[in-house]
């Protein structure tokens, strides 16, 4: 009933707010639509202007017994949505979420025509729609490889004058891999061939393009030439679905070749990627190197599939890791390291681990899945509800929200969370009798009979029998491999439980090495001045040169060949790993983590939480964790330069202002003069956003800043904006200053809460109680943002204050990390003034006793090394070219 109501919510507020735009704008209450709104870059080119998030949530309003919206919904997409818009679209988004969502709506409103009580009108309608999406994506593979150009226009297709798209060179493999299931289904609904046949061609380009010796495929592949482009391999971002379809299209059609396929790459995950509990990329030329430190969450999907195969195992135990990582940040970040920090911090509501505990769960009967699925119930309504629906996460740190609400959340997430917890009395069909896709829409089975227009012939080459009695062929009997006992799961899980809480182990540190017998360098890091004529002297000595850069920079790049000897070149490089300790050590103590403004007054309640950039003067809002509350008011003037006008207005209340023309220090000692409890300063750049922009902090203005005692918090002018609009609509709006989003039962405290904004789960009478379970919680939730500063990790803009000297590593990658650097560098004068490093901070992997080091050699010849001067330096890149190659890709990688 929670996750009927839930669904309830979001689906109204997007057919009343939003429809016919695709996507619900759950913060402002409106549709997206693309081209009004500023570009979000490829993330858009899944809105095409066709009604987007209505048909992705078709089949899912029949999955949750609403026949009757169903029925509606259908006839609204016939009569109103146009598929011939002049507009680029992704081939793969467009695929999986439109096509994908018009196959689930026909295949059921067939079932339930059937049936003889809805949709006897019903005549094929959404297939007909289907076929003509079909043809306008078939211009997109016009290529000699056979592999799809990433986007196509629906009205002009790729190669015409006003198509504005076609020059694209490089597509993910999952982009081009996971077509099979909708085109095939489509090519059997229509008994048109044309589209089964060019999903074929493209999964057997990739099947041949795999690398050979280990059996695994890169991220992204040229679509003319079929060379890898990025050559690191995972079960994540860029690869995840081309596996997923593989597995289903042997379902799904019965063609032995998918299943073969599977099997060998699957082989090569287990060989190379799986090092439980993780999963984590490697070099498809080179599998034993690992080619990141930190995993992202599309990788939630896997465990799901690995039930679907057979092996559950390694499905448990992977779970099992990205719960405790939820636990501790309440949802899945984006992207997190080996050691369980959040690396990217956005979470936009996915719904693949969500998918993967109902799988585990309909695989072992066991009811703590039950509680997996309950905690995801109660975090989407306690952090992501909003009035209008359910808004992403813009950080899980903070709870700040992102305007978004994206299809497939409407398509998914529900479609799994009810299917975990209905009984089959419940659902008005079996749900055995189909298939999911990738988007969780409903294809039949009975498809694998019908139009066979392909010959079943076996296009697998090379393919070698696995020595594995897991590769069975056929479907696995669940009373054999996993029996309905829930200690068989649970001793499973049971080593894994504090596998997130273990921190990672401590390398001895400097100062400890020189304690004991180990080396110790002539020069130590903290003691390194570069006016020092004897200090430059024994860098030349050790193989580090220093360079001045034009802008001001000084840079330090160490060459062991260049040393005076290999003893010399050890002492270079523990100089220059001591240097990139110390400078990310300093970049740490400097950084402030992001600030929450949360919006407590009608009709938001808390619900609304934004990102803010922190302050260096004023009050620590870490350290006054109930924050400040109060009503807000507009200063004048709005620039607060000056005497405030009109103290009256201001005064017990936190002051609205806007940034430019003085310094930050300076409006805070004005408003707190005319009696203001907190200022916000709103960006002056029209449009600025934090989902675009790093971080900003307010430095002080090089003057003793102890008289200024309020908090002060920075918004960007889009999150100004929506309390502006606030304001203008409301008039009395309160908001809470605090360094992290608050829950609803912490917020009201002590004070009556309109029942109506009340969870389902959340009663009156317990209220306190529930409050007092939150702060018995709080020191665990709130280690997270203290522990996730990792350099980097905040995305924050240069501080200011003092500048210092800190570690900047060289331009080389870090594959060839024979070189680092030091920098200092100061901001524009729009900006404070700032410090910037980006040395990388040390991860540990499971079973490490020491923090990685970077190193240009493996472990076991790095003595070797430093031994053998003949061996040139241009050879040993030589030798490492394609891993350089590939960690210069990663630097630039995005999801």
């Amino acid at each position: 009933n929670q996750v009927l109501e839930m669904f309830d919510h979001a689906y109204s507020n997007y057919m009343e707010h939003a429809y016919p735009a695709d996507e619900l704008m759950p913060l402002t209450c409106r549709g997206r639509v693309r081209g009004q709104e500023p570009s979000r870059g490829d993330v858009d080119d899944a809105l095409g202007k066709f009604s987007l998030t209505l048909i992705d949530t078709l089949d899912t309003l029949v999955v949750l017994n609403k026949t009757k919206e169903f029925e509606e919904a259908v006839k609204k997409v016939i009569k109103d949505v146009n598929l011939d818009n002049d507009i680029v679209v992704s081939v793969f988004e467009t695929n999986i979420r439109v096509l994908g969502g018009l196959l689930g709506g026909h295949s059921v409103a067939i079932m339930l025509k059937e049936k003889g009580e809805y949709m006897q009108w019903y005549n094929g309608e959404l297939l007909h729609m289907a076929k003509e999406l079909g043809y306008k994506l078939l211009p997109a593979f016009n290529t000699t490889s056979g592999l799809p150009y990433p986007r196509v226009n629906l009205k002009f297709g790729v190669r015409h004058p006003e198509a504005r798209t076609g020059t694209e060179t490089d597509t993910c493999t999952a982009c081009a891999g996971t077509l099979i299931l909708e085109f095939a289904a489509l090519s059997r609904f229509t008994g048109t061939s044309i589209f089964e046949e060019y999903a074929r061609k493209a999964l057997d380009f990739i099947w041949e393009k795999r690398q050979r010796s280990s059996n695994l495929v890169g991220v992204t592949i040229n679509i003319h030439t079929g060379d890898w482009v990025r050559k690191d391999s995972g079960v994540g971002a860029g690869i995840d679905s081309y596996y997923e379809y593989l597995l289903k299209a042997y379902v799904l059609l019965g063609d032995d070749s998918f299943l073969e396929r599977f099997n060998t790459h699957y082989d090569a995950i287990m060989r190379y990627i799986s090092q439980p509990p993780l999963l984590l990329d490697v070099h498809i030329h080179k599998p034993m190197l690992n080619a990141r430190t930190w995993m992202d969450s599309l990788l939630a999907f896997f465990p799901g599939l690995q039930v679907l195969k057979g092996d559950i195992r390694p499905a448990i135990e992977t779970h099992e890791m990205l719960y405790q990582v939820i636990k501790k940040h309440n949802f899945l970040p984006e992207a997190f390291t080996t050691d369980f920090r959040v690396h990217w911090a956005q979470h936009p509501l996915r719904p693949e681990f969500a998918e993967s505990t109902y799988f585990l769960y309909k695989a072992t009967g066991d009811p703590y899945y039950l509680e997996v699925g309950k905690t995801l119930i109660e975090n989407l309504n306690k952090y992501a509800r909003v009035p209008c629906g359910f808004a992403a996460m813009k950080d899980v740190r903070t709870g700040s929200h992102e305007d978004r609400m994206d299809s497939f959340f409407l398509a998914e997430m529900f479609k799994y969370l009810y299917l975990l917890f209905a009984d089959k009395e419940d659902m008005i069909f079996d749900i055995e009798d189909y298939i999911f896709t990738t988007e969780a829409h409903l294809l039949p089975l009975w498809l694998s009979t019908t139009n066979q227009t392909i010959s079943k012939k076996n296009t697998t080459t090379e393919y070698t029998e696995l020595d594995d009695s897991n590769f069975d062929w056929t479907c696995p009997n669940t009373q054999i491999l996993f029996p309905n006992d829930p200690m068989f799961a649970q001793s499973i899980r049971e080593p894994l439980k504090n596998v997130v809480d273990k921190s990672c182990p401590r390398g001895m540190s400097r100062a400890e090495e020189s304690l004991g017998s180990g080396p110790k360098p002539p020069l130590r890091a903290r003691d390194f001045m570069a006016s020092n004529p004897e200090h430059l002297e024994i860098l030349k000595k050790m193989g580090v040169s220093l360079i001045h850069l034009k802008d001001g920079r000084v840079q330090l790049v160490q060459h062991a060949v260049q040393a005076a000897s290999s003893l010399d070149a050890e002492d270079g490089l523990r100089f220059m790993q001591e240097m990139i300790e110390l400078s990310s050590q300093q970049q740490k103590e400097q950084q402030l983590p992001p600030r929450a403004v949360q919006i407590v007054s009608h009709p938001f309640f808390g619900r609304v939480v934004l990102t803010a950039g922190p302050a260096q003067f004023g009050m620590d809002l870490s350290k006054h964790k109930a924050g400040t509350r109060g009503f807000v008011a507009t200063i004048k003037p709005y620039n607060g330069c000056s005497e405030i006008t009109n103290p009256e207005a201001v005064k017990e209340k936190i002051a609205l202002m806007q940034r430019g023309q003085c310094m930050f220090a300076e409006k805070a000692r004005n408003i707190q003069k005319a009696g203001a409890i907190g200022g916000i300063v709103i960006d002056d750049n029209e449009g600025s956003s934090s989902d675009t922009a790093p971080l900003f902090q307010m430095a002080g203005d090089g003057k003793n800043t102890d008289d200024i005692t309020i908090p002060m918090l920075f918004l960007f002018n889009k999150e100004g904006n929506i309390i502006l609009d606030a304001i203008r609509e409301y008039e009395a709006v309160e908001v809470l200053l605090s360094d992290k989003a608050k829950d609803r039962a912490t917020i009201f405290k002590g004070k009556m809460i309109p029942n109506y904004i009340i969870d389902s789960n959340l009663e009156m009478e317990n209220m306190d109680q529930k409050s007092s379970e939150n702060d018995s919680h709080k020191p665990n939730s709130e280690e997270a943002p203290s522990e996730s500063q990792d350099a980097g990790a905040v995305g924050e803009e240069p501080e200011g204050g003092e500048s210092s000297a800190v570690g900047d590593p060289d331009p080389l990658p870090p594959a060839s990390a024979d070189s680092a650097g030091i920098s200092t560098a100061h901001e524009d004068p729009h900006g404070p003034e700032s410090t910037e490093a980006v040395a990388p901070e040390p991860a540990c992997a499971p079973g490490d006793s020491q923090p990685q080091e970077q190193s240009t050699q493996p472990e076991s010849s790095s003595k070797a090394h430093w031994d053998t001067k003949v061996q040139p330096m241009e050879s040993i890149l030589a030798d490492w070219n394609e891993d350089i190659e590939a960690f210069e890709m990663m630097e630039k990688d995005e999801l």
